[in-house]
């Protein structure tokens, strides 16, 4: 049934009785409709109206198919007007993807003011670590850190990841603090490998020329994820890098201490929000992302920068 023209025409002509009326509330002339109506009368071998110059009425045939119809017709009413609501108003589910140790942290504080605003919003979120097709894979929304590329998604910036090195201050206790770069061969290093396999570099600021110069690591462990990595380095396992924001929580309370702050570079790595375009946004997805920045912009921990750390978290 491709003749919808048709089946409007109809529909407004029997209720209204007059092709003229229901020219009026198509937008159409009384012509266009008794033409519509006459190609769906062709399209489906029957007369639907019997036509005289002062009358317009259904014929027995035509009260059949306004029976047939009449339930068809109310769903696809009730369908666009549930996409209106959906429209105008946040419902239905939004799925989002972010790393793990991000995700745990940062997102579940976020999501019951987030419902309780938004009693038809529902939010799904995945853990991982790995790289998400965004489309293909049907996410609204994904969270990710590091190095951002160009890329056709429309990425909101979260927060700067600046690096730091840490460790435990017993470890330090007995290996020592270091000064230097060159020291650090001395001395157990554990780093971060992505999911992917590639390694964080370590790299430093040269004292006396600009530009970073990166060391070659020596690296004894590698986790993937810096959770774990933090862990190990309370546990006097040696020097860590890892993002600042993770690193917080054990410089508060003592456990790690930052060590050769001033010869550290903190990198370039980001944290961003991604959403596929910015036309005919989804409200679920736009309140979502809209509340999410909100609330991530007001975390302390996401927004220190090394430089401002107070004193009693450097070695």
């Amino acid at each position: 049934m491709k003749n919808f023209h048709g089946l409007f025409s109809f529909t407004e002509a029997a209720a209204a009785g007059s092709f003229t009326a229901a020219a009026s509330k198509l937008n159409l002339t009384p012509a266009a409709v008794s033409k519509n109506i006459a190609r769906l009368e062709s399209q489906l071998g029957v007369r639907l109206f019997n036509r005289s110059t002062r009358r317009l009425r259904l014929t027995a045939e035509g009260e059949a198919f306004r029976a047939r119809t009449a339930a068809a017709l109310r769903a696809l009413d009730e369908a666009v007007a549930e996409a209106s609501h959906a429209r105008a108003a946040a419902v239905g589910r939004v799925r989002i993807s972010v790393g793990v140790s991000f995700g745990r942290h940062y997102l579940p504080p976020l999501l019951p003011s987030l419902l309780a605003a938004y009693p038809e919003l529902q939010i799904e979120v995945s853990l991982d670590n790995r790289a998400v097709d965004m489309l293909s894979e049907g996410f609204d929304i994904v969270i990710r850190g590091g190095v951002i590329e160009e890329s056709s998604l429309v990425a909101r910036r979260i927060a700067r990841l600046p690096l730091v090195l840490v460790a435990s201050p017993e470890y330090l206790r007995e290996k020592g603090v270091p000064v230097a770069v060159a020291e650090l061969q001395r001395h157990e290093l554990l780093s971060v490998r992505t999911s992917g396999g590639a390694e964080i570099p370590w790299r430093f600021r040269q004292l006396h020329r600009r530009g970073t110069v990166e060391i070659p690591l020596s690296a004894r462990l590698w986790l993937s994820d810096p959770e774990a990595l933090l862990g190990l380095a309370a546990e006097n396992a040696g020097i860590a890098q890892v993002g600042l924001h993770h690193a917080m929580p054990y410089l508060r309370t003592n456990r790690l201490k930052v060590v050769l702050r001033e010869l550290h570079d903190t990198g370039d790595r980001e944290i961003m929000l991604h959403y596929p375009h910015r036309l005919y946004l989804a409200p679920r997805v736009r309140v979502t992302v809209d509340g999410l920045l909100a609330g991530l912009a007001k975390n302390q921990d996401l927004h220190a920068k090394p430089e401002a750390l107070p004193r009693h978290f450097m070695a």
